[in-house]
């Protein structure tokens, strides 16, 4: 990077807290570039709605300038076209949209000081802020005391912008940026062609009518750093976000969970089938035979095959495809290759691997649905396709519909639609095709014991042997050790926080995984026991439902977190919701039926059977 550089400043959309649509950075008539063309974006940034565009702010590396113009925009309200716009720009203030500001690839930070002297960097900024009729001013106008006009909107037209580099000895003479700080200001500037950025702040009364002019300005100072290393520059972000402690917490809180459930199963395994199986081999005489307790006496009805056992292993076909992907994925994010730094790359890299592990989907579909003894294959590999993906993607196309009725940049432009369906019909659905048919020629899966001709009568079950109370317990333990983890994402996806303890979420991952194995095995060999032989489902829905329990908290912390106001926010929102509790419901059950199929195929592997 040469001494003389010019530094261009990108645009990315503008969010808000208060509502889910995100808006591009040209929908609010500021300054804007309109000759160069805009820096590509990768899927994932697509579906996030980031649109980063260049913008007309552009800086000579270490030429301090202050009060530069950058442009005015004039509105006249006796114009419908002037009007609307001047409208929407009030809505933004009034809901508080961020702007999100690039500078070589760092977010432009806003930082200030919150209590106990400690600095909050707020990776976006906002446009401007109300002060309502009463006076009470809201949002950002609480940093200036001049910012006192009643049922007034205050523009931040200004900005101060502190670019902080170090010179790199080692190599040939260079700079590097390490971080961008900005400071946003409002100033009146009677005189728009020689703006001196003093006096009073630019407000626009909420009845005003007639002309209004804002001119927008910035300067700009170089700082010589020296202590940030090029390498750790993103680290004074994710520190202002103080959440390391509740985490290990957290961490520590779900540990000893999976350590009683270990200790449980373990007990179990050793204890009692020890000893069952160990007296059951020893009896010899028919008349002791006939005293078998437990869940020996389903041994002939255990592996009967369950009822709808079709979209069972459909789901289940698709529960690996979201195993396999999530692990991945995770696994890539932990070696860091998708840090914040890389825009999109989570959210690409989930898509892609998702259409290549189609194979496995329709593998597992297929084997399981002949070992349940299923005819029909063609009706098998189409459901596994289509069923789960085909409802993801209907979901996911109403709430584009809607940000695009809403205008928001979030909803996905028509070519992206049509590569996502490429992407599916053309890679996915063949390769499920493919997996399928490697499962159907396999012989099907061996049990360990004969099925009887005639099924058992299933006696009368006590309260908390019934289906429904297990399944409701079930889902407790696994959500008890994700929830402070759904906390911190939650608030990455509908509060815009950068999301970065990937390690965290890793170690929450397997944790979750081992949960919903335990407590599902543990279920299922009480109601073995209690001579109920109807596992297949019941395993899958006791880890599943904690699916549910996810659907309830994301209610309570749309209620109690977010101020997301308006109609179409709010159905975007429990729209999205939806997506991922399914996304989690398969995921889930997976685990759990894996878990308790392994299990049932183990006891019984050990028991002789005349």
């Amino acid at each position: 990077r040469s001494i003389t550089l010019t530094i261009e400043l990108f645009v990315n959309r503008l969010d808000s807290v208060e509502s889910v649509l995100p808006y591009e950075y040209t929908a609010f008539d500021f300054c804007s570039e309109t000759e160069e063309k805009r820096p590509s974006e990768n899927l994932g940034q697509v579906l996030f709605g980031e649109r980063i565009e260049p913008s007309p702010y552009k800086f000579k590396f270490k030429k301090s300038v202050t009060c530069q113009k950058v442009c005015t925009r004039s509105y006249d309200t006796n114009k419908p076209s002037d009007r609307a716009k001047l409208d929407f720009l009030k809505k933004g203030m009034l809901l508080n949209y961020q702007h999100h500001w690039i500078v070589d690839n760092m977010p432009v930070t806003w930082c200030y000081d919150v209590e106990e002297g400690q600095k909050f960097c707020n990776p976006g900024f906002p446009i401007g802020c109300f002060v309502t009729e009463v006076g009470r001013p809201k949002d950002a106008c609480v940093v200036n005391s001049n910012f006192n006009e009643k049922d007034a909107f205050y523009i931040f037209n200004h900005v101060d912008i502190t670019i902080h580099y170090h010179i790199v000895e080692h190599e040939q003479l260079g700079a590097r940026l390490v971080a961008a700080k900005i400071e946003p200001k409002s100033y009146e500037n009677p005189n728009e062609d020689s703006p001196d950025c003093l006096g009073k702040p630019k407000f626009l009364k909420d009845k005003h009518t007639g002309v209004f002019k804002i001119s927008y300005t910035y300067s700009i100072n170089f700082v010589e750093d020296k202590n940030i290393r090029w390498a750790s520059r993103w680290d004074y972000i994710l520190e202002s976000m103080p959440h390391t402690n509740i985490q290990w917490f957290s961490i520590m809180n779900s540990l000893v969970i999976v350590l009683f459930l270990s200790g449980m199963v373990a007990m179990i395994m050793l204890r009692t089938l020890h000893k069952d199986i160990a007296r059951y081999n020893q009896m010899d005489s028919v008349e002791d035979a006939q005293e078998e307790f437990g869940w020996k006496l389903v041994h002939g009805d255990v592996f009967r095959p369950p009822k709808k056992g079709m979209l069972l292993s459909v789901f289940l076909g698709s529960g690996t495809q979201i195993f396999i992907m999530t692990f991945v994925t995770l696994f890539f994010a932990c070696l860091g290759f998708l840090s914040p730094a890389n825009r999109g790359a989570l959210m690409t890299c989930s898509v892609v691997l998702w259409v290549l592990l189609g194979t496995p989907a329709g593998y597992v579909a297929a084997r399981l649905y002949k070992s349940f003894g299923g005819e029909k294959w063609k009706t098998n590999v189409l459901l596994t396709a289509f069923l789960c993906p085909g409802v993801v993607f209907a979901d996911f196309f109403v709430m584009n519909l809607i940000l695009w009725g809403e205008g928001s940049s979030a909803a996905m432009p028509f070519g992206t639609l049509v590569a996502i369906l490429a992407l599916w019909f053309c890679i996915s659905v063949p390769l499920t095709f493919i997996g399928a048919y490697f499962g159907f020629k396999k012989t099907g899966i061996e049990h360990p014991v004969r099925t009887n001709q005639i099924p058992r009568q299933i006696p009368e079950q006590s309260f908390y042997t019934k289906p429904l109370p297990g399944i409701i317990m079930g889902g407790v333990l696994p959500f008890g050790c994700i929830f402070i983890q759904l906390f911190f994402i939650l608030n990455s996806i509908w509060s815009h926080q950068m999301y970065y303890m990937f390690g965290f979420l890793f170690l929450v991952f397997i944790i979750l995984v081992i949960t919903c194995s335990e407590a599902t095995i543990l279920l299922c060999y009480f109601h073995l026991c209690a001579e109920d032989y109807h596992w297949q489902w019941r395993s899958f829905l006791t880890s599943g439902f904690t699916a549910i329990y996810f659907l309830i908290y994301a209610i309570h912390y749309f209620f109690s977190k977010l101020q997301i106001t308006g109609l179409a926010s709010i159905i975007l929102y429990f729209g999205y919701t939806m997506i991922m509790a399914l996304i989690f419901f398969l995921f889930t059950g997976t685990m759990g039926f894996f878990a308790c199929f392994w299990f049932v195929t183990k006891i019984y592997s050990v028991v002789k059977v005349d």
